[in-house]
């Protein structure tokens, strides 16, 4: 039996099951022994590769770190980790939360945009795995309506009558007992190709796990057409002999989502078998990829652009070699002039917490100095982006480093897709227009 679960991050997963008064919560959940157990293998699997999916708090409870997405055991517990982008916790909450993945992931995974539709998202509250594989359902719909490609394949066999082209050299080694057997080669025309057995294997998964009765049953009408295309057989290997040519042009559109469904999105590697739809991402790099995708939009027609992840300048010298490459999230450009260096933080400030310092990092104001001053050599602004949250409006005062290098704390509206620009900041004041 399947037990759906909804979490958000850095929410704590208990052994057990939850007493008769406990009310379901985002930040805390119960899970059985055995998905507990798999979730500290798991765990180990991600240090390996230099990641932190959970931290172990005691031997009855795991803390989530930054990832979201969604999470499949052996034992059918299906745990759907959600953005934390606001303290409240009710049901609104939680299906805000989940719009807002699916718009997030829709602009970093560059899926296409009609899905992501305000009207399809405000009607949309089921789970994120039902999102992916209803998607990935009308996506291959669509395609098998223009039709499945089918290609040529060279075949040999022996046969008691001739077709195709006699293999000469093979015929002439028949022993006598065989003579009355043609040694034949012949193409044949099949749909079985690398494209389709990937799909093939995508729909079966979504054949078995879907729960939504209209995804299930549009599954099971598109498998009937899959009938004679066998499975992968190696999932890396097909998707590496993906075609993107002109004749397989009408297949893009269906494959962001077969690689959603099949686990070849995961940014980190999982070792052993997974069951079911297993996604993870990490939530600062989706948060980081999403504002650069709006800022870089309302750029057009101003004469600025944005350059991403830029890589030129090095922290220090030792001798002659560069050390401690310094790589800011965003440079705001004209031309080739460095205008202002922007980063995106995944963090929830406080505009009240004076005390707190509003929850910024000492860190992250270090790492803003160094580059102001490798990147705008010690003059001109910065930009640190935080997500806009009911208690951080995106008002704080100027930073300063110095009179003539300074640093803004401002907020992105996820719900409306807009920077709270500071009114201070003369800089930004010609680009205001294009966000009103």
């Amino acid at each position: 039996m399947k037990c759906h679960i909804v979490v958000r991050e850095y929410a704590r997963l208990s052994v057990g099951a939850p007493g008769p008064k406990a009310i379901p919560s985002l930040d805390h959940a119960c899970v059985s022994a055995s998905a507990f157990a798999y979730f500290c293998k798991l765990m180990a699997t991600f240090k390996k590769n230099g990641a932190v999916l959970f931290q172990l708090e005691n031997q009855t409870c795991l803390k989530l770190d930054n990832y979201v997405g969604i999470l499949s055991t052996p034992c059918g517990t299906v745990i759907e980790i959600l953005p934390k982008h606001t303290e409240d916790t009710s049901g609104a909450a939680r299906d805000t939360s989940r719009q807002i993945l699916i718009k997030m992931l829709s602009v970093a995974l560059e899926l296409p945009a009609r899905t992501a539709t305000q009207a399809a998202l405000a009607c949309w509250q089921l789970p994120l795995q039902e999102w992916v594989m209803q998607q990935f359902v009308l996506e291959l719909a669509s395609l098998t309506r223009r039709g499945l490609r089918f290609d040529y394949r060279i075949e040999e066999s022996e046969q008691r009558f001739l077709r195709g082209q006699l293999d000469v050299a093979k015929q002439m080694r028949q022993p006598p007992a065989r003579r009355h057997m043609f040694a034949l080669r012949h193409d044949v025309f099949l749909p079985d190709n690398a494209e389709n057995r990937l799909l093939k294997s995508a729909l079966l998964i979504v054949c078995s796990y879907t729960r939504h009765s209209t995804t299930w049953r549009d599954a099971h009408e598109l498998a009937g057409l899959f009938a004679s295309i066998p499975a992968c057989a190696n999932v890396a290997q097909d998707m590496r002999s993906w075609r993107n040519t002109r004749l397989m042009s009408h297949y893009r559109a269906v494959r962001p989502w077969c690689e959603l469904v099949l686990g070849q999105q995961m940014p980190v590697a999982l070792s052993g078998v997974t069951q079911g739809l297993s996604l993870l991402f990490p939530m600062e790099r989706l948060f980081e990829r999403y504002v650069e995708h709006h800022l870089q939009a309302r750029m057009i027609g101003t004469g600025y652009h944005i350059k991403r992840q830029a890589a030129s300048q090095y922290l220090c010298k030792l001798g002659k070699r560069a050390m401690f490459l310094l790589k800011p999230d965003m440079l705001l450009k004209k031309g080739e002039k460095v205008c202002m260096v922007l980063d995106a933080k995944w963090k929830l400030l406080s505009s009240q917490a004076q005390s707190n310092k509003y929850g910024l990092q000492q860190s992250d104001f270090y790492q803003m100095f160094a580059y102001g001053h490798k990147y705008l050599s010690g003059m001109g602004e910065m930009m640190l982006i935080y997500p806009k949250t009911t208690a951080f409006a995106g008002k704080l005062d100027r930073f300063e480093y110095a009179p003539d290098l300074g640093l803004w704390a401002v907020g992105f509206d996820l719900e409306r897709d807009e920077i709270e620009f500071p009114p201070a900041c003369t800089l930004l004041d010609q680009l205001k227009p294009y966000y009103a």
